[in-house]
Parts: structure tokens; sequence; C-alpha cells
């Protein structure tokens, strides 16, 4: 990573601890502040690179039934399974201290989201058919799902920040394994072992301790490129991944698909912030720019992505609400019982960034009460917003 990177991702960290926008050098792009006229600049010669930012967050994953273990919003999968993880809390399945101790539990909850479990939503085939139309630059995303890989996306457009099950490899010797070994091991919840040095396998997912992939911060100086910056389905709270909204020069638009206003979003003179689900804004934007049966074929191609023998029937809404509350409330609460007495850990989160001896930049995330390791990833915040249960699509009103 070379020196003007490391500017880069230091300035975008420290303006995203204010949620100040970049400086604006250029006339406003959106004629008003709605889909039509999002869709009339990204059909403008004034767009020709669109960069995406997609959270490790339920906006997106989630409405491909894909279930956020980490909130009680997902009921009866976090009622059936993460008690029977018997987790000392829930992020441990994904801590590599505690894998190396005990990988079990993270291959029980990896047989729930393997690949070919899950068919990728709508969003995920307009950003191929943006791929397709020459306009994506690239599609960063938290996401471990390999939703944008089997959507048809090319892998050179994707970096995912936390890793993905697209690979995997010894975590001792670092040699690659067998994908179909791997799949084998993860259908019989059987721990897979090295072939050469019998160390402990796993996907090349990020756990808590682990570095970010090395092709992350390489990839972050063609954030100055965009002409576009879509955020979707997020948070804005997990850093470094969260400060790259700062890095888009000053002009570059930046617009905010999401349930909830986040990170300051909105309040520069190009930000455009559009309320309400994914899915529906993403099909209202392909009508504005008449993509929508083009859209409907890419997104129907995406059945081909199941296993279909292995794919489990979507609850509908009505079952979902069926859910025994007063039993999900009392497993909640017993889990709680059992963090706090394993743990006692900050809400708030101290970000230091250091730059390595290897030239590489790493956030070093480091809990203000528990004095525990150094994480390049940090905790996932407890509560997230659920883009499947709120409200209608709205706009910000015109400035």
């Amino acid at each position: 990573m070379d020196d003007h990177c490391v500017d880069l991702l230091q300035e975008a960290l420290a303006s995203g601890k204010s949620a100040k926008p970049p400086a604006n050098t250029s006339s406003q792009p959106f004629e008003r502040k709605d889909v039509p006229s999002l869709a009339k600049y990204i059909r403008s010669d004034a767009c020709r690179k669109i960069y995406l930012m997609r959270h490790a967050h339920p906006g997106i994953s989630t409405s491909a039934g894909i279930p956020d273990f980490r909130s009680p919003e997902t009921g009866a999968w976090a009622l059936d399974n993460l008690s029977r993880l018997n987790l000392p809390y829930p992020e441990a399945v994904f801590d590599i201290g505690f894998f190396r101790r005990n990988p079990r539990p993270f291959y029980t909850l990896a047989k729930e989201l393997y690949p070919g479990k899950y068919r990728p939503t709508l969003t995920h085939s307009f950003i191929k058919l943006l791929s397709d139309k020459g306009l994506l630059g690239l599609c960063l995303t938290q996401n471990i799902d390999t939703l944008e890989r089997r959507a048809g996306i090319p892998t050179d457009k994707i970096i995912e920040a936390h890793g993905s099950f697209a690979t995997q490899r010894c975590i001792e010797c670092k040699r690659p394994f067998s994908d179909v070994e791997m799949k084998k091991s993860v259908e019989e919840v059987r721990i897979p072992r090295c072939e050469k040095c019998k160390g402990l396998v796993k996907p090349d997912i990020v756990f808590f301790g682990e570095s970010l992939p090395p092709n992350f911060f390489p990839s972050l100086g063609q954030l100055r490129d965009a002409d576009l910056l879509i955020i979707m389905g997020t948070s804005l709270t997990v850093h470094p991944f969260a400060s790259l909204v700062n890095m888009v020069k000053g002009q570059c638009p930046r617009v905010l698909i999401n349930l909830d206003k986040v990170g300051g979003i909105g309040s520069g003179k190009n930000d455009l912030v559009l309320l309400g689900k994914c899915d529906d804004i993403i099909r209202d934007l392909a009508r504005e720019l008449e993509w929508e049966d083009e859209l409907d074929k890419e997104w129907r191609t995406t059945a081909t992505s199941l296993n279909t023998y292995e794919a489990e029937p979507q609850k509908s809404p009505e079952e979902k609400d069926l859910i025994d509350e007063t039993k999900l409330a009392r497993e909640i609460e017993k889990i709680t019982e059992r963090v706090e007495g394993a743990l006692s850990v900050s809400d708030k989160d101290k970000t230091g960034i250091e730059e390595g001896a290897d030239g590489l930049v790493r956030a070093n995330i480091r809990s203000s009460e528990d004095g525990g390791p150094k994480s390049s990833v940090p905790r996932t915040p407890k509560k997230s917003a659920d883009d499947g249960g709120r409200g209608s699509r709205r706009s910000e009103p015109e400035e």
C-alpha cells in the first residue's frame, strides 16, 4: 500500500469521526432528491464509473433469506440455532482464538450459511447489470455469503472486505483446501483438517483477531476514480470500512439506499438519501433507467445458483409472526446473562491506525475496558436495522 493510500485512509478515518462530508467543488448533480434524478445522472456522460459499498448488514442479504445470527429480529433462527451452539457470546463463532479451541460451533453455523442455499437478490442482479454495461468500478462488501459471485459479478470487480466462503485454507501452514472436500465437511458438520500438517481448516473469512484480506487496502485508491458512490444496506458503524465513504473526491455524488440515515450521508450538497427497502428502490431505479426487463431477466438466471436439494423454503411473513415471543425473549435473556458473565466489553471501541513494517495500514480495535487482543475487524454492533421490517420508500425532501 503506497503512502498516498495511507494518507487517504487516515484522512477518511479522521473525517469519519466528525461525519463531515467531502468538500464540494462542482454544481449539484441531482435536479431533485429522488430516484428519477439519480437515473438521469447515471445516464449522463458524467457518470462512467460507479462504486458500491455493501455493509455486513441485514439490508440486502437477509432479503435473500440469510439469517442474521446477531439480531433477535431473526426470531426462530436465533432461538433454534444460537442457543444450540452454546457460545459464550454470539461473536465467538467468528473469533479465531475460540475457533482454535473449539471449531465445531463455526461448522454448525457454516451449514446454515454455506453458499448454494440462498439466492442472490434483485439488488445483486442490478450490480451485475452495472458491470455488464461497463459502469461498475468496484463492489466493496463486508458480507461473506458470496452472493455477489453467485449473481455473476466478475471476481475482479468484488472486494470482500471480510473474506468469504469462496476459498479456504489451513490456518497453520496456509495450504489451500479442496472446494469439494470443504463442501462435504460442511454438509456433514465435520471438522476438516489439512492433509499436509493436520492443522484446522477454515474458509477465508476474516475472523476477529485476523488481518483484512491483502487486496482490501490496495483497492482503496480506486475510490478516487468514482463518478458515483452508492452505499446500500448499512449502519456505517464498523471501521475502517465505514470510513470509505469519505475517500471519494469532493465532487463525487454519494447515494445512500437504506432504511435510515447514517454516517452523515445527506449533509453534503452532492449527497442523495433514498430511504426504504433496497430491492424496492433498486426496482424503481431500474424502471427509470428503462432496465427493468433486463434486471428481471438477470435475476431469473440466479435460480441456477441454488443447490435445490439442500435449499429450504423461506417462511412467509405470516409464518414468521407466529414465533413464540415469550420463549424467544427468555432464551435471549439467558444468552445475555452468559455474555455478561464471560466478558466485560465496552459498547465503545477505540480505533487506532498504525502503519506496520510491511507498509500496510492496519486498523487495531481495542476494547476500552477489557484490554483484549488487537483485532483488524471490530466487534459487530449488537443491534442493526433490518431491511425487511419497516415502512415504505421515501425520499429526502429537496433542500
